[in-house]
């Protein structure tokens, strides 16, 4: 059973709504350069495909900022242009029309320059994620921090607690201007999954804003994959989050995306994909189970189905231990079993099991597409 949701004011991104009883929304930055248009567009569709929601170009200069205009016209995805330094280039992104802006109160700390941008988006009723990162804390925030090293505090709860403190500055500012509650969005990031953890949890007693989880610069897939579903899990576990990233150092943004729903669809936040479970192999291994792994996975990645199948290794557990499985195979001695939730299906020779295999995910996966639509359950 899932964990219940912390409750938090719903902001609209676009036709996408973040927070209250939404489903936890999957986003991501593009990898391209945001001036050239035609590649930010083509990698924002590719996103869509794999089943982005919400997509955020970074805004370098004036140059890119121009290019938003197009963006903006022809992006299939609601757009948040990510700002940084420079509150000119928030006020020509808020004129291309885009659906969100990131500011980081890091690198803009001119109360007077994010006050006009602050009244600029409430012309156009465009929300604001406030992004606070463990790394670009304002200057007189890690003076403190280096200063309370002396006091022999622990070092991750002290920059958890100045995170929080810079995110509630700006949201302060905010609401000041009767902007809050409704356009606010929060993200407070760390590479270290602990300071992450602790600043979130102390921001979400804190406020009722929509929280954005993820584990910043993570690293490559592999890796940051891991550190990232552990950091968003334990958050997530705890029903804190309301839209995810997970930031992997790839130039592929996609696998960001499968990465996501991978930890929602582990949580069953999000089950609206096709689900791949295969045995880890061991001295009973009859037949050479690698490759139907990765050809299945490789013909499912784009099901838009909750369909699970299941490869196994012998025919001695795999039914048993994959009885919950849509669909699953297991094999050896020449021949393939195919079982449904359990229950032998058919035996087919070993070398048509993987295309027998392939035809079946695909019949019970048309079946499930044009089954009528269930009750959506409450995000609890």
């Amino acid at each position: 059973m899932r964990p219940p949701r912390r409750k938090s004011i719903p902001v609209r991104v676009g036709d996408v709504v973040v927070g209250g009883a939404a489903p936890i929304a999957v986003q991501t930055m593009t990898k391209t350069d945001t001036r050239d248009v035609r590649a930010t567009l083509n990698q924002i569709a590719a996103l869509k495909d794999a089943g982005c929601e919400i997509v955020r170009p970074a805004v370098i200069d004036h140059h890119a900022a121009e290019a938003l205009k197009e963006i903006v016209a022809k992006s299939p995805l609601p757009i948040i242009a990510d700002i940084h330094y420079d509150h000119r280039l928030a006020l020509m992104a808020l004129e291309a029309g885009v659906q969100g802006l990131r500011l980081n109160p890091g690198n803009i700390t001119d109360r007077d320059k994010v006050e006009k941008v602050v009244r600029a988006a409430k012309e156009r009723d465009v929300p604001f994620r406030i992004g606070v990162n463990a790394g670009s804390l304002p200057e007189e925030v890690h003076k403190n921090l280096r200063e309370a090293h002396a006091v022999d505090r622990d070092d991750r709860e002290r920059t958890a607690e100045r995170m929080v403190e810079v995110a509630l500055g700006h949201c302060k500012i905010l609401e000041e201007l009767d902007y809050g509650p409704g356009h606010i969005k929060v993200s407070l990031k760390a590479t270290d999954v602990w300071t992450n953890v602790m600043a979130n949890r102390l921001f979400a007693e804190q406020r009722a804003y929509p929280i954005h989880l993820g584990v910043t610069e993570s690293g490559p897939v592999q890796a940051g994959s891991i550190r990232s579903a552990v950091g968003l899990g334990i958050l997530l576990a705890e029903g804190i989050g309301d839209t995810i990233r997970v930031s992997l150092a790839t130039s592929d943004p996609t696998e960001e995306i499968r990465a996501a729903y991978e930890v929602l669809k582990a949580l069953a936040f999000r089950n609206d994909s096709a689900t791949l479970i295969a045995c880890p192999t061991c001295g009973r291994l009859e037949y050479d189970m690698v490759p139907t792994v990765a050809a299945v996975e490789a013909h499912i990645a784009n099901l838009k189905v909750p369909i699970t199948i299941a490869v196994m290794g012998c025919v001695v557990n795999g039914p048993a231990e994959a009885r919950h499985a849509d669909i699953g195979v297991t094999g050896g001695r020449g021949k393939g079993v195919i079982f449904r939730k359990g229950k032998l299906y058919k035996t087919v020779p070993q070398e048509e099991l993987l295309p027998v295999l392939l035809a079946e995910i695909d019949q019970i996966a048309a079946e499930m597409a044009a089954a009528p639509a269930k009750e959506p359950t409450p995000a609890g």
